[in-house]
């Protein structure tokens, strides 16, 4: 009878193997670095309270430093040798991609941190998001432009996952918008000038507004050469950059620019009327007191990953894989810090245009633009 009861506790606390790999490290750091302190403190505070379901949830993480290969060799080891239930993680585009063929093959159900909308389009079968897609981003950008009376673009990206995917996606946002793009410059992720490039821009006679699309340094030293080459016309960035860390990096030259962001980074300017008030004031509350630093969106999408991971496991009755992914995918009215999340079996990420808020940086601060 004795032998019974332990057995019984034995499975009662297998832990909820939740595997993460991250850019803690490396160019994309000021993405990863909040991710991994979201998932170690929220594993520990769930652990503190009992677990999920009474099982303890048990956190394998490992930092890509910002390397695809990396990635893809730790996605590898987290589905053979670690034997994990979940996967929340995938920086950045690149990374998630590299990924993306392993767990497929493995079929193990993964939570993308990234922007890229081709993580989620065309739907793959065991590949979900968090956060808002470069798409989106595009689209709030021309809907922003047009309540301005622009109609002709200068675009300036990345030459890199989340860049190259984000051109992509403003070239057809743009077109179906009726807005024009007048001129279509590239930059490479380390370069620390792009002044030769913004000099085109700004001899073009046609060009209205400027949007950027890039992670990391890059677009705060687009930012910079802006301001020094004395461009005078709207800058746009894309949700790529929605963090202190940016505001820093570019300081005044930052003044003004305008981009899509969750509504976590005005949390307090929200009306109380918005779903999403609550949880994120308390999110940020609890991001701020833990850290002293400001919160960033990017610590919200992991906060994002590993609850509706942990939600599903619970729906799911375990952490049977393919019942998981099926949880995972039937994800209804979870609001989260990137809005309120409802996904389907054509919809891998389940956020609308309206989870998306335009902000303007002011006196180095975000500003929600009514």
């Amino acid at each position: 009878m004795a032998g019974g009861v332990i057995a019984g506790t034995a499975v009662a606390a297998e832990p909820v193997k939740v595997g993460s790999i991250l850019s803690a490290t490396g160019p994309a750091s000021f993405l990863g670095e909040p991710e991994k302190r979201v998932l170690e403190l929220y594993v520990d505070r769930i652990n503190k309270a009992g677990g999920v379901d009474g099982r303890p949830v048990q956190l394998v993480l490992y930092d890509d430093g910002g390397a695809a290969d990396k990635a893809a060799s730790f996605t590898k080891r987290l589905i053979e040798s670690d034997k994990v239930d979940v996967i929340v993680g995938g920086t950045t585009t690149a990374a998630t991609m590299a990924a993306v063929p392993l767990v497929e093959r493995g079929e193990v159900p993964f939570i993308s941190l990234a922007g890229a909308v081709v993580i989620v389009e065309p739907v793959k079968k065991w590949v979900f998001k968090t956060p808002h897609t470069d798409r989106m981003a595009a689209d709030k950008v021309m809907e922003d432009m047009k309540k301005r009376k622009l109609t002709k673009l200068a675009l300036v990206s990345e030459d890199s996952g989340f860049g190259k995917s984000g051109r992509d996606e403003a070239l057809k946002a743009a077109k179906e918008s009726g807005i024009e793009v007048v001129a279509d410059e590239t930059y490479g992720a380390k370069d620390t000038d792009v002044t030769a490039q913004l000099t085109k821009i700004k001899n073009n006679p046609n060009a209205q507004a400027v949007l950027v699309f890039g992670l990391g340094q890059g677009p705060a030293v687009v930012t910079k050469n802006y301001r020094q080459l004395g461009i005078n016309l709207p800058l746009y960035q894309s949700h790529g950059v929605a963090s202190k860390e940016y505001i820093r990096l570019a300081g005044g030259a930052a003044e003004g620019v305008r981009l899509p962001a969750a509504g976590l980074v005005v949390a307090s300017q929200l009306p109380d009327s918005d779903p999403q008030k609550k949880v994120v004031t308390e999110f940020t509350k609890v991001y701020e007191d833990n850290f002293k630093s400001e919160v960033s969106t990017f610590a919200g999408h992991a906060y994002d990953g590993l609850m509706i991971a942990l939600d599903a496991v619970k729906r799911a009755g375990g952490t049977d894989k393919a019942k998981l992914r099926d949880a995972i995918e039937q994800t209804k009215g979870y609001v989260g810090t990137g809005g309120v999340v409802n996904m389907s079996a054509k919809d891998h990420m389940g956020l609308g245009l309206d989870a998306f808020h335009m902000v303007e940086i002011k006196q180095g601060d975000w500003t929600l633009v009514k």
